[in-house]
């Protein structure tokens, strides 16, 4: 067997599409691949966010590109134009990053049922959806060693917290497996990853209690990781060799309880 090096020399000038990727831990993704050599498709609803962060990118002289893309993936029809976009600029996707995700907090007894459908939308529709538009280039594009990644979270392996988000979460942890059996039984060579954070000091906890995220001191009784910390995990996944498949990830402060 050929021995390979971890490096992401195979991924240079090959495409990425982050979800989510305006701020917080996709943010911290966009701007690693394309520091690495990748041609990053970038999306979220804040596209200015994520022009932002190119010319930021163009400033230090990025080896990449990063090619924004404003997209709600709460609308179907958006995702599709989404694609079509890619397909008519790049024609490919090599490697897909569903980082996308949001939470209310909003109880299964007492709850508003409008705060559980923008996570389930968000955290599972969309995933699958790209996920699945995603393998259809790969496949269409003789695209054999491509590369599904889901951030997940602790949430997806413990309930705790936000009931209704760990359920999403749960979910992408069954999707996960889900997918790798399905790939393996069209032996193709695609492969899928879960990377589960514990707590990581993004823009969430600020959102899931709808406040300014300078008046968010969340962070300041909670352990957290960086959103770099995770971005690292993701480079570590595309340096594996074609032939090996980190199924699972989880990563937390060591001080975090759950």
């Amino acid at each position: 067997m050929a021995k390979f090096s971890l490096t992401m020399e195979r991924w240079v000038g090959r495409v990425a599409l982050v979800t989510g990727a305006s701020v917080g831990i996709g943010a911290a993704i966009t701007r690693a691949l394309v520091r690495h050599g990748m041609i990053v498709v970038a999306c979220a609803r804040g596209v200015e966010k994520i022009q932002a962060i190119k010319c930021e990118l163009e400033a230090e002289s990025a080896s990449g590109k990063l090619h924004p893309i404003q997209c709600d993936l709460r609308k179907k029809d958006q995702i599709a134009a989404m694609f079509e976009e890619i397909k008519k600029e790049f024609r490919v996707v090599h490697a897909c990053i569903n980082n996308a995700a949001v939470a209310y907090g909003a109880k299964l007894v007492t709850g508003d049922s409008d705060d559980w459908q923008e996570p389930l939308d968000v955290n599972v529709m969309a995933l699958c959806i790209c996920t699945q538009n995603s393998i259809k280039l790969m496949l269409d594009n003789e695209v054999n060693d491509g590369q599904i990644i889901h951030i997940n979270s602790i949430s997806g392996h413990k309930v705790v917290g936000d009931r209704f988000y760990c359920g999403t979460k749960h979910m992408v942890t069954a999707l996960t497996e889900g997918l790798r059996t399905e790939l393996r039984a069209m032996k193709s060579h695609i492969r899928v990853c879960s990377i589960s954070p514990g707590v990581v000091k993004t823009e969430m906890a600020a959102r899931k209690a709808r406040q300014d995220p300078a008046e968010c001191t969340f962070y300041d009784t909670h352990p957290s990781i960086k959103a770099e910390d995770v971005a690292n995990q993701v480079i570590h996944v595309l340096q594996q060799p074609p032939y090996l498949q980190i199924h699972e990830i989880l990563l937390r402060p060591i001080e975090q309880k759950i």
